[in-house]
């Protein structure tokens, strides 16, 4: 991911707060696919700044105030200026967007495709490396120019961008790329890392970096989001249909955007976050800038319901919707009651057939639940070894056979089976950290595999279930608010330091603690449960725990806590914050029992809520069709947690 170009290049994309009533928007979107030289051809940018152009558009930014630079310009809002996504071409867009802006408009910038480092020659990063984009004609590394050939330096974009700031022209920066220097393989998996490596660049080894002074900060009204943090990757995958390649920031920024119609930036960061969390690749987008806390420009629908048109739903893959996920139809566009529920049928990109008839009338839709996730699935067992000294015969054949679109890639390594996400990175957070399936004693490799296939199982489905039943939407008032705070560990587990707002990129390691206060701010009780998704895929409960009330009362809050503890695998992990609203003489909810992997447990005088929920963690095939909706809303808030390793090896869990 590329940033903090000091900001430094990227900085150089800014970001913007609402803008007055004439105040203009102008937008560069960059999406590079095919690159004319290097061996490096992407799937998914065409698609992302096709994507992007009708969110803007979706967000009241006239298409004539647009340029998209792509090798394919096929469906591209009509009126939009086109080019080919080359060096020249782009630097010349971003100079006339600039030019065109008047203090108080706002220029955005937004890239997919190739991000890369190279050695900083004019010594203005202060002896490291400058991060580069890479246009559709860059080449590799030129000796008589110090530099690869055609790349766009973060130099020239802080150049560009502090040039617009300075008249007052606020700046927006999207970056679907990066620059990952740390070495993280990806051995397996169908997501491709939107990164070129220096040998593929064809940087010489005996080039270093001149040292010298770091460029200033930028200064004026500007905002940044990157794809990934600085020491990770950003990934692109096919959607469900298996034909459709989006970035996965992209496309998770994309729908925020759209269903949004007043967040702030941090919010629309916080919400993209939470998504991608969920999704293939865990990697998790991050933000700077002056304008961070202020609202974004222009306005998202704010609608929850999607248009039906002879009988076919105007929404799909591309808008979060999935096979078997089920609709409320309605007459009006809002208010009244539901029609009938109907499961989808066949769903593609932009478009989804619902499973049965609609009643005459249905003219909107509104998602109700997303479809129960389907069982896990593994990819094929790829070996990381660069030697035969292991045998894995035993392992191969105690794991289930492989296919495409796995949610887990076994990788070989070591001796033991390391279980990477969809995109097949090894160890991201430092030796080690990727899960290994470990036999305990008296196990064998078979019954080790049994065991750990089903915690991850368990754990990546019901995190699937919750959020489908809870939604995606930042349009209604959440009737629970979370705030996060840390407290560092200071000596030995034994001391920790004074409480400071908790920020997930920094990070927390082995005998830190996590303070969440909840409040409910709603105007009903509700009843909450908080569980813990550690980065082995163990669900643990956090609270109520003693059977203590968890009941909160409108405006009442409650303070909950929690310690990182030594364990076994740093990486991203979760807490998931769930509140149930209830009749002040209802039998309390209390979902930490969804922690449990057995399923066959007695649940009866279980709530509805419960109940619902654990039917879906079944693999069977849920028999509810038609009229009857879900039970009472359930919130869900998210927080991620970065766990770092320990100094004397990888990583770690949680305990209240």
């Amino acid at each position: 991911m590329m940033r903090n170009i000091s900001v430094a290049l990227l900085s150089t994309l800014g970001l913007l707060a609402a803008p007055a009533a004439f105040a203009d928007v102008r937008a560069v979107l960059v999406g590079v696919g095919d690159y004319l030289t290097l061996d490096a051809d992407l799937k998914g940018p065409t698609n992302d700044v096709r994507l992007m152009a009708e969110t803007l558009v979706a967000r009241g930014v006239d298409p004539g105030f647009m340029t998209v630079l792509t090798g394919d310009p096929a469906g591209l809002p009509e009126g939009a200026a086109t080019a080919q996504p080359l060096r020249a071409e782009i630097l010349a867009a971003l100079e006339a967007a600039a030019k065109a802006s008047v203090k108080g408009d706002t220029v955005i910038f937004y890239f997919s495709g190739h991000g890369a480092q190279a050695p900083d020659m004019s010594g203005d990063e202060g002896g490291g490396y400058d991060e580069i984009l890479l246009p559709a004609d860059a080449a590799g590394w030129k000796g008589a120019i110090g530099a690869v050939e055609n790349a766009i330096l973060d130099d020239e974009l802080q150049a560009w961008a502090q040039g617009a700031l300075s008249r007052g022209v606020k700046v927006v920066g999207l970056i679907d790329a990066c620059h990952s220097a740390t070495g993280f393989r990806a051995v397996g998996g169908e997501g491709v890392a939107r990164v070129v490596d220096e040998d593929l660049l064809g940087i010489p080894d005996d080039v270093a970096s001149v040292a010298g002074d770091p460029l200033p900060a930028l200064s004026g009204d500007f905002v940044f989001l990157y794809s990934s943090q600085s020491d990770q990757r950003s990934f692109e995958y096919p959607l469900a249909d298996g034909t459709t390649w989006h970035g996965e920031f992209s496309l998770r920024l994309a729908q925020t955007l759209r269903d949004t119609p007043d967040a702030s930036w941090a919010q629309v960061l916080a919400a993209t976050t939470e998504a991608m969390v969920q999704g293939p690749a865990r990697q998790m987008p991050e933000g700077e800038g002056t304008l961070l806390e202020t609202q974004v420009f222009g306005q998202g629908s704010g609608i929850a319901r999607m248009a039906v048109q002879d009988g076919k739903l105007m929404a799909g893959l591309l808008h979060g919707l999935a096979a078997g996920a089920e609709m409320a139809v309605f007459a009006d566009p809002s208010g009244g009651e539901a029609l009938a529920v109907q499961p989808l049928g066949d769903v593609t990109a932009r478009e989804a057939v619902f499973a049965g008839d609609l009643p005459e009338g249905a003219l909107w839709a509104e998602l109700v639940a997303a479809p129960p996730p389907p069982p896990l699935t593994l990819a094929a067992p790829v070996r990381a070894d660069a030697t035969d000294s292991f045998d894995y015969a035993d392992w191969i054949a105690a794991l289930p056979p492989g296919g495409p679109s796995a949610d887990l890639v076994p990788i070989l390594t070591g001796g033991l089976v390391a279980l990477a996400g969809a995109d097949g990175v090894l160890d991201p957070e430092g030796p080690g950290s990727t899960t290994r399936i470990e036999p305990e004693p008296g196990e064998s490799p078979a019954q080790a595999v049994d065991r750990v296939l089903a915690q991850a199982a368990h754990g990546l489905r019901l995190r699937d279930v919750l959020a489908g039943a809870t939604g995606r939407s930042l349009t209604g008032k959440a009737a629970i608010t979370m705030s996060v705070a840390l407290r560092a560990d200071t000596g030995g587990c034994t001391a920790v330091a004074e409480a400071v707002p908790f920020d997930p990129a920094t990070g927390v390691a082995p005998c830190d603690q996590i303070w969440l206060t909840l409040t409910n701010t709603g105007g009903k009780a509700q009843d909450v449960s908080v569980l813990y998704f550690s980065a082995d895929f163990l669900v643990q409960p956090i609270w109520p725990f003693q059977n203590l009330s968890n009941r909160l009362a409108p405006g009442e809050s409650t303070m909950v806590g929690m310690q990182v503890v030594a364990g076994n695998t740093a990486g991203l992990e979760e807490i998931w914050v769930l509140a149930v609203p209830v009749d002040p003489d209802a039998a309390r909810v209390d979902l930490t029992g969804l922690a449990a992997q057995d399923t066959t447990r007695d649940l009866a005088g279980a709530d509805p809520m419960t109940l619902w929920l654990e039917d879906r963690l079944t693999d069977q095939e849920t028999a509810q069709r038609g009229f009857t909706l879900k039970p009472a809303p359930l919130t869900m808030l998210r927080q991620v947690v970065r766990l770092k390793p320990p100094a004397d090896g990888p990583a770690t869990s949680k305990e209240n």
